[in-house]
């Protein structure tokens, strides 16, 4: 019988030793997880009012940039920036001279001509049969006549010559056409008239126009002139602006386009008025949508006046889409956002089970998941949501 020499028997036992511990060691690295400590809930069915998010801005109901239509150096501009005026009201007084020098030599030429015409002033809308120049001409013309008509009789006797007959009726057509002439004259001047009334009635409108007032109850957002300033006609003097009813002026995306109509009833929120809700109905569709955007632009009345809601605010508006549309909701803590992804775990079998979803309309503390990503009952992890990978074991603790 052969004998193991003793220091190869010492290497045979050493080798075995630490073949065990490795073994040992592969064991403890291959044991499985600990399960993660977690608090869950159960995903809810609800019935939402469907709405739509979007942004939108107040318009002043009419804006408008007053202006002289005639020239002439400012006297006075009794308004100034921010000030509330009424419709009427005296927003600026020019120099009225040369506008009054204007309308005396107006009515000095109507004067005139309604002179020529046997009238006075006040009879510019009387238009006379005869006229002094008309009833002279008649008179002659029937001189004329009557000396024609002896002519005619003496003629046939012998009593005169038939060359001064032939003169009488040549002058009795004189006397004829000098009648006409004057009856023409006078259709002439009364359509003088009617162009000097005109003249007249223009230069009282650029002398009232001197004088400058608001065409609206409004709030002067921007004064342009000062008082001895010179201005050109149409010269801008100050912007006014109408901010009842205000306009809401909102882009609504194609998808929901047809959900949008006249006497759509809106709801807006703004960061001017924290915790206020505000209604407006949509009055104006445009007939088209945007071509670049693809969205369709509408513009709503605000329903009530209310100080806190000026021009150039922005807001956001919400579109109601549909009632009672079914839903299911988890609590947002159940959402984990990272690297611009949300998710969320669902719990099976005591593993988590990853979901990317994508949140919709929020309800206090809870949230929208569309899609099937989560069915009603569903049980959620609501705790350490970031801890979790994809099949990972868990352990639901309970609450507190």
């Amino acid at each position: 019988m052969n004998k193991v020499a003793p220091p190869l028997l010492a290497a045979v036992l050493f080798l075995s030793g630490c073949a065990k511990q490795e073994k040992k060691a592969e064991a403890a690295t291959t044991k499985a997880p600990e399960p993660i400590s977690i608090q869950t809930a159960a995903a809810q069915s609800r019935q939402l009012d469907r709405t739509l998010s979007v942004t939108g801005s107040l318009n002043p109901d009419e804006t408008v940039s007053v202006s002289a239509e005639v020239p002439g150096r400012v006297i006075s501009i009794p308004v100034d920036f921010g000030q509330f005026i009424r419709k009427g009201q005296v927003i600026a007084e020019l120099d009225k001279q040369e506008l009054t020098f204007a309308l005396d030599r107006s009515k000095a030429a109507l004067a005139q001509t309604l002179a020529r015409l046997g009238l006075d002033p006040n009879q510019e809308d009387v238009r006379p049969e005869f006229t002094p120049a008309i009833r002279q001409a008649q008179a002659q013309m029937e001189d004329a006549k009557s000396k024609f008509e002896n002519a005619g009789r003496l003629v046939k006797t012998g009593d005169i010559a038939q060359e001064r007959y032939t003169e009488i009726q040549k002058g009795l057509q004189a006397r004829e056409a000098i009648y006409e002439a004057a009856r023409d004259d006078a259709r002439m001047l009364l359509a003088q008239v009617q162009a000097l009334k005109a003249e007249v009635s223009l230069a009282k409108k650029r002398l009232n126009d001197a004088t400058v007032r608001a065409p609206f109850d409004g709030a002067v957002s921007q004064r342009l002139v000062a008082p001895g300033q010179y201005l050109k006609e149409n010269t801008p003097l100050v912007t006014l602006i109408k901010t009842n009813p205000l306009r809401l002026r909102l882009e609504v995306p194609e998808t929901a386009a047809g959900s949008i109509r006249p006497g759509t009833e809106l709801s807006f929120t703004t960061g001017a008025a924290p915790g206020a809700t505000f209604k407006a109905v949509v009055r104006e569709l445009n007939p088209s949508l945007e071509s670049k955007s693809r969205t369709l632009t509408a513009e709503a009345r605000i329903s009530a006046n209310d100080a806190r809601l000026r021009p150039g605010m922005f807001v956001q508006v919400q579109i109601g889409l549909m009632k009672g549309a079914e839903a299911v909701i988890v609590p947002k803590r159940a959402i984990y956002n990272v690297a611009g992804l949300n998710k969320l775990f669902v719990i099976r079998n005591g593993k988590a089970v990853e979901q990317r979803i994508e949140p919709g309309q929020e309800l206090g503390d809870w949230v929208e998941i569309p899609g099937d990503a989560v069915h009603a009952g569903d049980i959620v992890a609501v705790s350490g949501v970031g801890q979790l990978t994809g099949g990972a074991p868990v352990k639901v603790v309970p609450k507190g």
